[in-house]
């Protein structure tokens, strides 16, 4: 069994094959103007996926449409406690506002929200709903509902949407991954329009049979292009070409880590010292010259699994460490046992010994990792070629193996040191393309024959 933090859902029969990658130091957005009255301004619907990647500690806006310079405005974000705060707010009075108590800080799990207007419902708490994986929210710390036939803003023609950041500000810029989004105009939907439970009782995505209305519109992110069309990574697939416009986002930022198939990423949440992480939790920084490091959101304790780690700088420390028997947050790469540690200087340390002096790596070099841990073994390559001839280093040479998971992790050579992993859905170019034997991930080289990406579909069949 794997060690993963939050749900890893698994489709019951629709599948998700695209997300988008949102890189908040990049200023990101998706946007478009509504262009024609709608179907019935006081009902709308927003459904989506999110998956969050660097926890900011700060408001993230997911979405938000707005008119007279924010004074009218519809927003969904998180706010800075990672509480999910919904609003809908006429000449600056909030006249509807949601604040769960709950918090979302899972940076492994997808999610999927359903926001549901309908301010003409007799009932005001109906009025507006929201729904995380298909339980609709009732414990709230701010509750305020909606007057009947208030206006909903976000509907209205002429405004205009933004997704990723507060289009009034161009700030609060979200961080992470968003998948399948809809928006229907004039019908406010459930969760189960969108979504069911699977066979196992996780709540997974399904097709949506129903009409968009005039204003609606979903992006599904299949295409690579940079324009507002049908071929751009923003295209509107509901058949009513609402076609949004792009700000800092390009072919790369198109990623196959899905609700449908969860890959692994960097874990935040779970780092020694003081890294940091950008590109959808993908690239590593030290954010310091002493030894910090950090960890997986998957950790498989069986099955046999290809990374790849491009070097961003010369000076990085790559390897897999157990995590589990001590805590990783208060010990790192360094006090994690077993553990193989690759450095740049060509040295091959496991446990904190030194056994091999191989060919050293610099910035643009791929580190590749085979790891099987049905015999505890690493093989690990250098720009598609193995090294110590192919032969296996063995991870439990000095210690018990206590099959609690592990990780693929880094530490710090010295100075400010960055990498870009690759667990199948890279957030960095690659030339070649290839996939493991289940044709999942996207890899700069071969995969090793019976080795495979760590995603959730893998899982499942081998972990």
């Amino acid at each position: 069994m794997a060690f993963l933090l939050g749900g890893a859902n698994s489709a019951k029969g629709y599948d998700i094959s695209n997300s988008v990658r949102l890189n908040d130091n990049d200023s990101p957005e998706l946007s478009f103007t509504l262009n024609e009255n709608p179907t019935h301004q006081d009902k709308g619907t927003w459904s989506f996926w999110i998956k969050r990647g660097n926890i900011l500690s700060a408001v993230s806006r997911i979405f938000s449409a707005y008119a007279d310079s924010g004074a009218t405005q519809t927003w969904i974000r998180f706010d800075a406690a990672d509480k999910l705060d919904i609003c809908n707010r006429v000449s600056s009075s909030n006249n509807t506002r949601l604040v769960t108590n709950r918090v979302f800080r899972d940076p492994s799990a997808w999610y999927h929200i359903v926001v549901a207007f309908d301010t003409s419902d007799g009932t005001a708490g109906d009025r507006v709903k929201l729904y995380v994986n298909g339980q609709k929210q009732t414990s709230l710390g701010t509750a305020t509902y909606p007057s009947q036939n208030d206006d909903l803003e976000g509907n209205t023609n002429g405004i205009p949407h933004s997704w990723g950041c507060d289009g009034v500000n161009n700030d609060e810029y979200f961080d992470g991954y968003l998948s399948e989004v809809h928006f229907v105009d004039g019908a406010q939907k459930v969760a189960t329009d969108f979504g069911e439970v699977n066979d196992n009782g996780v709540w997974v995505p399904k097709a949506y049979r129903s009409s968009y209305g005039t204003n609606g519109y979903r992006l599904q992110f299949r295409q690579t292009g940079t324009s507002a069309n049908a071929s751009g990574i923003g295209a509107d697939t509901s058949g009513n070409d609402k076609h949004f416009t792009l700000t800092n986002l390009a072919a790369i930022d198109v990623a196959i880590d899905t609700p449908t198939n969860n890959f692994a990423t960097l874990n935040p949440a779970n780092k020694f010292v003081s890294p940091v992480v950008s590109k959808g939790n993908l690239e590593y920084d030290s954010n310091s010259s002493s030894g910090s490091s950090m960890v997986s959101t998957i950790a498989p304790a069986n099955g046999k699994w290809y990374v790849e780690i491009k070097a961003v700088t010369s000076t990085i420390h790559i390897g897999v460490a157990e995590v589990g028997l001590d805590s990783f947050r208060s010990k790192g790469q360094g006090g994690s046992r077993p553990n193989i540690n690759y450095q740049y200087g060509g040295g091959v340390e496991i446990d904190g010994s030194n056994v091999d002096s191989e060919a050293t790596f610099t910035s643009d070099d791929i580190i590749g990792f085979a790891l099987n841990l049905d015999d505890g073994e690493l093989i690990i390559y250098k720009n598609g070629t193995a090294l110590n001839s192919g032969t296996a280093y063995n991870l439990h040479t000095n210690t018990t193996h206590g099959n609690t998971g592990f990780s693929v992790q880094t530490a710090t050579g010295s100075g400010n040191t960055k990498a870009s992993f690759n667990f199948g859905s890279p957030a960095h170019a690659i030339s070649s393309g290839n996939t493991d034997a289940n044709g999942y991930g996207n890899f700069e080289y071969t995969v090793p024959t019976n080795y495979y990406a760590l995603c959730t579909k893998n899982l499942a069949k081998y972990g």
